[in-house]
């Protein structure tokens, strides 16, 4: 099975690139004919990809992405993952809802792989993943990344994206790329923000207070705070319920189908001291706790239209259960760095874990009739890391070259470990909960590995025109073995002005211990002959006895090579654009399995249930796919000083993606001869066309004194929602979304500003009934559309700085 799409066009980007061009040669004109404002754009000075002292965004062999607090706080989300996806167009962030966990956790991707195939550094070093598996029908299924939303936009001070191939530099996960967030440092300044906004509908209540401050830690030191505190009410999209079987609440709002109700509280602290000139001490630490409160689909009063019998007596008009999750994450990193004989060193330890504990509420277990409690502890989740790192680095001079070559070497050693605690026995006894059948006492243990790796990375400027990089990386782990990657990339600068770049490596990304022992068995509304139905889900580890019986194999690393080329055009002082085409080979992706329906096969059912397993469908995960993803970048910046000592900003940035899948895995035998395929037509299909293909996105930013404002319309490009029958997909057309802001200072260190985020209230088109999956009408958009489905939002900030 394949899914082939056309290879991308260089001449896009020609095309692209021209546009941009001509629409602002007009403005240059004017530029030029004003008298020169303070600066030119500024180019800061970057740490992720290098290992250079002062490798600046323009002379970086591969592209990096700068995003200052000031852009983080420019839209009216407090989600980091929901600002990176407005200012980044290589990023998707859908909002899943009635997706269990993953309503609470929710995963974003960069360029349309998979999110845990992008690695998360916070000041450089590796952060630690989510607990949580996005097991259900979303985007990123299968995934268990970071949690970008446990990161506080006030702890900020840039982030660093890394639009490349990076497991040769920092190991594994760095297939898409690279997030690396910079906290804030000093002791000097501080701010403090209070945020409140509602959506158009009245519902969706935000309310935001976060703040940053310094204090000096003695003569040498300085220690760096952050508190973030939010109240998010949930909204709902949901339609009447139309049908006979709920019973006396037909013809109302039954479901809750929207942004979950969430309670995030945090804490980032960074700090260092220096201990003599040689040696400073740094330390940075997070405590987070998040509540959500998110809803399952609504069990009607009657089990069939005929309105014979009860579902249960404690709740005669149905009921609505709801999962009540709290996230806890926390992670400390502490280090020493210095010099010693020229060498730069850095030594450091880092510890870092994320617990999820789940509850279910307003609810019942069936088999346990009018006794039944209506709340039921499901469990919990528990993921941590912990890592000891050296790296040392420093210049040498090459007779050869023009500038000193840059050697750095490392070793790191990582232990990690995954663990299920298991619910109360009435959560998964009989029925088990409904909507979400609890942990299992079988379910419930602890695995973890180890690994250990080396690297060495060179880099430096072999001529005024040309620089070069090469990194080699070797990792042994504990439970599937050895595995080594290398990265090229050079620089070219024709002129002053224009340079080309490009970089070809080969990577790799581990299997999670999620991925690895992950086991539940859940209630999942699956299609069933093309209507939606509750099923007995089992999800196995491949190791158990359960996915043995259906072909389960050891999972492997995925591997990859990346190739990317690209064009850096800087024509005056104000305009920078940078075209950035790559390509992304993964061998051995690893996927979640189809749900394997067993009333298909009932001789695998009852080879089950001899086992004590009793499931109407099963899944696990595999590594059975080749995938090829190919695009293009496109980055322009162009300040614009006017008269009177005004400035405008203006950035287009566009990313085309095409992901074809190259190879799918043969089904096993054992599956085969009952008709089963271990990877459907539907699982293909969400890795090649389930995030848009395109994304554009247009921004200026206008200062006149005390006076501010911004403006930014991004595209959305068209995705399709696959289904394994062809007729029943839907593909939704590409969406405008308009956000606006404006902002006043008063009194030196007062600002406000309001704005309105989906100015045109946009919706995505609404499910269609073929499909069945808006649930008979109640639930009327898709949770992979990448702006949400919430409406216009409306948004006041008030901020002091001092």
């Amino acid at each position: 099975m394949s899914c082939k799409h056309p290879v991308p066009n260089p001449s896009r980007a020609v095309l692209v690139l021209g546009l941009i061009a001509s629409s602002i040669a007009p403005i240059a004109s004017a530029q030029d004919a004003q008298p020169q404002g303070p600066a030119a754009v500024e180019q800061t000075v970057v740490v992720t990809g290098t290992r250079s002292l002062n490798r600046r965004t323009l002379d970086s062999e591969s592209p990096v992405d700068v995003i200052g607090s000031k852009e983080l706080l420019s839209t009216g989300s407090g989600e980091l993952a929901t600002v990176l996806s407005r200012l980044l167009p290589s990023m998707n962030f859908p909002r899943p809802s009635g997706a269990d966990a993953s309503d609470a956790v929710r995963p974003a991707q960069l360029r349309g792989l998979s999110p845990d195939q992008t690695l998360v550094l916070v000041n450089g070093k590796r952060r630690h993943t989510s607990s949580v598996v996005n097991v259900n029908g979303t985007l990123g299924r299968g995934s268990a990344p970071v949690d970008l939303n446990a990161i506080p936009l006030a702890a900020i001070e840039r982030i660093e994206v890394l639009r490349d191939g990076a497991a040769a530099q920092y190991g594994s996960d760095a297939i898409a790329g690279v997030v690396n967030i910079i906290l804030k440092r000093g002791a000097e300044g501080g701010e403090a923000e209070v945020v409140y906004g509602q959506y158009d509908k009245g519902d969706g209540e935000q309310a935001t207070v976060r703040a940053s401050t310094g204090v000096k830690l003695g003569d040498d030191g300085w220690l760096r705070v952050a508190v973030e505190a939010a109240d998010r009410n949930f909204t709902n999209r949901s339609f009447a319920d139309p049908r006979p079987a709920a019973g006396p609440r037909q013809g109302t709002i039954t479901q809750r189908y929207g942004d979950p109700d969430s309670r995030p509280r945090t804490l980032f602290v960074n700090s260092q001291v220096r201990i003599n000139d040689d040696i400073d001490w740094y330390a940075f630490a997070n405590y987070g706790k998040r509540k959500t409160s998110s809803a399952a689909n609504f069990r009607t009063a009657f089990t069939n239209d005929s309105q014979t019998t009860l579902r249960s007596p404690l709740y005669p008009e149905g009921f609505l259960p709801l999962l009540d999750s709290t996230s806890t994450d926390a992670s400390i990193v502490t280090g020493l760095r210095g010099e010693l004989a020229g060498w730069r060193w850095d030594a450091s330890l880092n510890h870092g874990r994320n617990r999820f504990e789940l509850d279910v509420a307003n609810t019942v277990n069936y088999s346990l009739g009018a006794t039944s409690p209506t709340r039921f502890y499901a469990g919990e989740l528990t993921s941590t890391q912990s890592l000891a790192n050296l790296d040392i680095a420093r210049e040498f001079p090459v007779s050869f070259m023009k500038g000193p070559l840059t050697v750095a070497l490392g070793l790191e050693a990582r232990h990690e470990s995954y663990e299920i605690g298991a619910g109360e026995a009435n959560s998964y006894f009989g029925t088990g909960a409904q909507g979400y059948s609890g942990f299992r006492s079988d379910d419930a243990g602890k695995n973890s590995r180890n690994n250990k790796s080396a690297y060495l990375n060179l880099e430096g400027d072999i001529t005024d025109q040309l620089s070069g990089a090469f990194a080699l990386r070797h990792e042994r782990y504990s439970d599937f073995g050895n595995t080594t990657s290398a990265k090229a990339s050079a620089r070219y600068k024709f002129t002053p002005e224009f340079a080309l770049r490009g970089t070809v490596s080969n990577g790799f990304r581990a299997p999670s211990l999620a991925q690895s022992y992950y086991t539940i068995t859940t209630t999942n509304t699956l299609l069933v002959n093309g209507t939606s139905a509750l099923v007995e889900t089992g999800t196995f580890p491949v190791g158990s006895a359960a996915a043995t019986l259906l072909g389960a194999q050891p999972l492997k690393a995925e591997k990859a090579r990346n190739f990317s080329i690209g064009a850096q055009w800087q024509p005056t002082r104000n305009w920078t654009t940078t075209v950035d085409l790559y390509r992304i080979d993964i061998d051995d992706r690893i996927v979640f399995s189809s749900n394997l329906q067993l009333a298909n096969a009932p001789a695998l059912g009852s080879a089950l249930a001899n086992r004590g397993v009793y499931v109407g469908a099963a899944r696990y995960f595999t590594n059975a796919v080749d995938t090829r993803t190919k695009g293009v970048d496109v980055v322009s910046t162009y300040r614009l000083n006017l008269a009177g000592g005004s400035r405008a900003d203006l950035t287009l940035a566009y990313n085309h993606n095409d992901n074809d899948v190259e190879r799918v895995a043969a089904s096993p035998a054992v599956l085969s001869e009952q008709k089963l395929l271990l990877v459907d037509r539907q699982t293909v299909n969400r890795l090649t066309v389930g995030s848009p293909k395109d994304k554009l996105s247009l921004s200026g930013d206008y200062t006149q004194g005390a006076w501010g404002g911004r403006a930014a319309v991004t595209r959305y490009g068209k995705f399709t929602v696959p289904q394994n029958d062809a007729s029943l997909d839907q593909t939704y057309d590409p969406q405008w979304v308009l956000d606006l802001s404006a902002s006043v200072r008063f009194a030196s260190q007062w600002r406000l500003t309001a704005g309105i985020d989906n100015v045109t209230n946009r919706y995505p088109a609404q499910v269609t009934s073929r499909s069945n999956l808006n649930v008979n009408g109640t639930q009327p958009y898709s949770v992979w559309a990448p702006n949400g489905f919430n409406g216009r939002y409306y948004y006041l900030k008030a901020g002091y700085t001092w």
